[in-house]
């Protein structure tokens, strides 16, 4: 069963293998990392697990039974007690289940253990996946907005910890 763990400097094999693996898949339905998200991969690492250190976001993954990570969900700009919800899971997983399960943990943790009452999420309009996801979690829909030049829907939860 995969575990949900918190970002270490130990997973960047693992977590540049699942971006690497997966970049085509993700760049359909958000933008593409670029090619220098991949170039300066180790330093970008550095980077945020120094910004999880200084309580501003949380990195989570998604990791199998051998190690191999199968989805991220993340928390970003963590202040005043709200936060950017993100997340993606691998094409080879996707449709079990996890993204939810994942995210559900994440919106617990979010209440419990990084005190998070507001989460704010935004995906494509064509993304239904990602809004059946958000929706199952409590997520609620705040209109419509573009993202990154398409079509898009923001997303709010409130109090994540009670769901």
């Amino acid at each position: 069963m995969p575990e949900l763990e918190l970002l270490r400097v130990d997973h960047a094999p693992a977590l540049l293998a699942f971006e690497r693996e997966n970049r085509a898949y993700f760049a359909a339905s958000v933008p593409d990392r670029g090619d220098s998200y991949f170039a300066y991969f180790d330093e970008r690492h550095g980077a945020l697990l120094a910004e999880q250190a200084d309580g501003l976001c949380f990195f989570h993954l998604l990791v199998g039974d051998d190690g191999e990570v199968l989805g991220r969900v993340n928390l970003v700009d963590v202040e005043d007690g709200s936060a950017e919800l993100g997340y993606r899971i691998a094409e080879r997983a996707a449709g079990r289940g996890l993204a939810t399960a994942a995210v559900r943990e994440v919106c617990r943790l979010a209440a419990t253990r990084y005190g998070v009452t507001t989460l704010r999420a935004v995906t494509t309009l064509d993304n239904t996946g990602s809004r059946t996801v958000l929706t199952r979690t409590g997520f609620v829909p705040t209109g419509e907005i573009p993202v990154d030049g398409r079509p898009g829907m923001g997303f709010v939860r409130s109090e994540p910890g009670t769901r």
